[in-house]
Order: C-alpha cells, then sequence, then structure tokens
C-alpha cells in the first residue's frame, strides 16, 4: 500500500517516526511529507532512513512529474500525524499553501487525521468547527489522547500512541467504505437532525445521584455519521464518557425533565430525531437539599422513586397530534436483556408497537456488554416491516446503519 504520511509542526512530531516504522516494517511504501515547522522537530535524514524514500522539499520539486499533483492522486492512504490545529484549520479552508494541504486537495484516498494540541486548543470552537467539517466530508480525525502536554500542562490533546494510530488509520482502509459510510454524503443533505446521547443523572441529594453506564460513545458516533451525511446536527448531551463531537449545535443536560424539555424544543423544527440517550425510568420523589446522613439510630434511609416522562413516546404522541412534523423520523433505542418472560427481541417488540417509533435499535446488554464497549451488535426493527435487520462493528459501523435506515424512512415518506 502506497502511504503518505503527513507530519504537522508539534513536539509530537517525534513520535511520527514510532508510526512510520510500523508501515514500513508491515511492508508498506511510505512517503513523509512534513511542514515546514515539522522539519523544525525531526530532521529529514530521519523519515528518509526510517522510510528508505527521499522526503519531498515542497511544491516545487520534481515540478517536471507534478509532485503537489501525484503524490495525493497516487496515495491509498493519506495519515496526518500530529495534525495540528493549524494544519486543520487549512485543510478545512482547501487551503493548498504548501505541498501537504496539495496533497490533501487532491487525494482521493481515505485521510486519517490524528490531532496533537494543547487542551485549550483542542476545545476552542474554531477547531472543534474544523474537526466537524473535516469529518463531514469523509476524513476521519481520531480524537487526541488524555495526559501529560508539552511543559507541566496536562488534558486532553495529547498524541495517540503511534501503534493506536496504526490500528486505527488501517481500519479506516480495511472498511470497505471506511467509518461512516453505511449512507451517502449527501443522504441526509439539509435535513435537521436531533440526536440524545449519554445517561441522565437524576440528583437524591446535592452529592448523590442515581445513574447508569451509557458512555455517550454511540451517540457520538450517530452525530458524525448524520454529519457525515450532510444533516445539520443539534447534539443534546447528558453525562458522557467521551467529548462531544465537533461541529454539531450542542445542547447539554443532566436529568430527564432536562432532557425531555430540550428535546421536544429541538424536534419542533427537526426531519430525525434519533433518541440514543439512556434515559433513567425513575426519579427519587425528593431531592434533598443537603447530603443525606447516616443516622445513630442505624436506621437506612428510604428513597420514594416516582417514574419519569417517556419522551420517546410523548414525541410520537406530539406528531401524531399536528404539534411536530408529520414527516419527522422518530427512532428509539432499547437496551434489553432476556428473562424466563420473552427474549430481547419479543421484549423490543413490545416496546416498538407501545412507543410508536419508525425505528427502534435494540442493545442486549448486560455485565460487561455494550455498555462502554467500542464494539456491539444491534438489532433494528421497524414499525412499517417485521423484517428485522442486524448490524455489528464498530459504533462507527453501527450509527452508519442507523443513519442509512433513518435515510431510508425519509424517502419512503
Amino acid at each position: 500500500m502506497r502511504v503518505i504520511l503527513g507530519v504537522g509542526g508539534g513536539i509530537a512530531a517525534y513520535k511520527s517516526a514510532s508510526l512510520l516504522r510500523r508501515f514500513t516494517e508491515a511492508g508498506h511504501t511510505v512517503t513523509v511529507i512534513p511542514t515546514r515547522a515539522a522539519d523544525e522537530f525531526v530532521g529529514r535524514a530521519t523519515w528518509e532512513a526510517l522510510s528508505g524514500q527521499k522526503v519531498p522539499d515542497g511544491i516545487f520539486d520534481d515540478v517536471d512529474k507534478v509532485n503537489h499533483v501525484r503524490l495525493g492522486q497516487q496515495a491509498d492512504l493519506i495519515v496526518v500525524a500530529p495534525a495540528t490545529a493549524d494544519l486543520m484549520a487549512r485543510a478545512a479552508a482547501g487551503m493548498a499553501d504548501d505541498l501537504l494541504t496539495n496533497t490533501l486537495l487532491v487525494a482521493a484516498c481515505p485521510v486519517f487525521m490524528a490531532p496533537a494540541m494543547h487542551t485549550e486548543m483542542w476545545s476552542h470552537p474554531a477547531t472543534r468547527d474544523n474537526v466537524g467539517k473535516l469529518r463531514s466530508r469523509g476524513v476521519t480525525v481520531m480524537d487526541p489522547a488524555s495526559g501529560r502536554l508539552t511543559g507541566t500542562d496536562s488534558g486532553p490533546g495529547r498524541l495517540p500512541e503511534p501503534e493506536d494510530i496504526y490500528d486505527a488509520a488501517l481500519r479506516v482502509v480495511e472498511s470497505p467504505a471506511g467509518p461512516l459510510t453505511g449512507s451517502s454524503a449527501d443522504s441526509l443533505a439539509g435535513k435537521r437532525v436531533v440526536i440524545t446521547a449519554g445517561g441522565t443523572l437524576e440528583a437524591i441529594d446535592p452529592v448523590r445521584f442515581l445513574g447508569n453506564r451509557s458512555s455517550g460513545k454511540q451517540g457520538v458516533a450517530l452525530a458524525e455519521a448524520a454529519a457525515h451525511a450532510g444533516a445539520d446536527v443539534h447534539f443534546i448531551a447528558a453525562r458522557m464518557d467521551v467529548p462531544p463531537p465537533a461541529g454539531v449545535r450542542l445542547t447539554t443536560v443532566e436529568s430527564a425533565l432536562e432532557l425531555r424539555e430540550a428535546t421536544i424544543a429541538a424536534a419542533a423544527a427537526a426531519d430525525v430525531v434519533i433518541m440514543a440517550a439512556a434515559v433513567a425510568d425513575f426519579r427519587p420523589a425528593e431531592l434533598s437539599g443537603s447530603k443525606i446522613k447516616k443516622r445513630d439510630d442505624g436506621d437506612d434511609p428510604v428513597i420514594k422513586l416516582v417514574r419519569n416522562p417517556d419522551i420517546l413516546a410523548e414525541l410520537v404522541t406530539q406528531r401524531d397530534q399536528g404539534r411536530l412534523p408529520k414527516s419527522t423520523v422518530i427512532i428509539g433505542f432499547a437496551a434489553e436483556t432476556g428473562d424466563d418472560g420473552s427474549d430481547v427481541l419479543g421484549y423490543a417488540r413490545q416496546k416498538l408497537q407501545s412507543k410508536g417509533s419508525d425505528l427502534l435499535v435494540l442493545n442486549e446488554v448486560g455485565e460487561g456488554v455494550v455498555f462502554g464497549q467500542d464494539e456491539s451488535a444491534v438489532h433494528i426493527l421497524s414499525r412499517s416491516t417485521a423484517d428485522v435487520e442486524q448490524a455489528a462493528g464498530s459504533k462507527n459501523d453501527i450509527a452508519s446503519a442507523v443513519i442509512a435506515r433513518a435515510a431510508a424512512e425519509m424517502d419512503g415518506r
């Protein structure tokens, strides 16, 4: 495989030498294209010794071979590591002011970026918007690791380890359609998609709460897949273990009641609503104004629970009553376990019938299953057909399948 390794100008550029060695030892032909700033961190002799290939000097190197176009056209994979905030900004803007950005602009192969920068740069709205733009165009942008940065700083923004970048980049190539391609890049063009994610927290007192194990990973993957399909995404996030997606409208909530309010408001202008959040079924009937203490008499506190509103069913009711557009596609998620009464599919069919959503995505859960895992399997049930579609693999693979079904539901109307 012909690989372009783009190296941005950050201190993490030294890690790219290990990444380069992994590619070459696996038999791939690698051409390194460093930015001018990257040359200040790692000398070209290192790149050439490890790759066995000449490092091109720039746009005017080998002009007779039209290098600034040829390299990108002939590559099977482009990996940029580290991808600095400046480099991603220039790539998102479509600039071509050096050989690397020229190569990115003509590339027809998968492009994979591994960001590295200070935490403030990664979390800045400009960077998040640029990441969102790149992802919406099909570029795979890996989330940075969290840890020690330059100097004494620590936090999200650290370049992932070379072996992690290598494995993730190869998965992009090995996937027949890339990580977010279960639906075409235009299947939701111009559509407004609301996605809820994470787990709600129901306060008991100022310190304690009732919660669940939802990580939010699937919701983030859904948002990225919807953006890749051209949608305008409104992401409503409860508690999550992962950062929210870049380049989307973001609303953060905590409790089920807050989630209900935000979702109903957003759904009024939505073409698709995907309820991927794990909403607590119950909340404490009363919120203690102070921390509940252990009593000297040994009596344990009794916490009375009340039901939370069924947001998914309420959305369907509002649509049926004309308070939401009749064309809005509503998709629910169900985390189920089987028991003596029925298997998971049986419970899912009952839930689809009672909720009235157009699609229901079924997760089979249990100890160490689905919650927080990067690989899972789901069943997609439809109210309009008895057929059950299965999707398995990464969260991105499953998100692509769900977004493709959402687009198909819209086409069917």
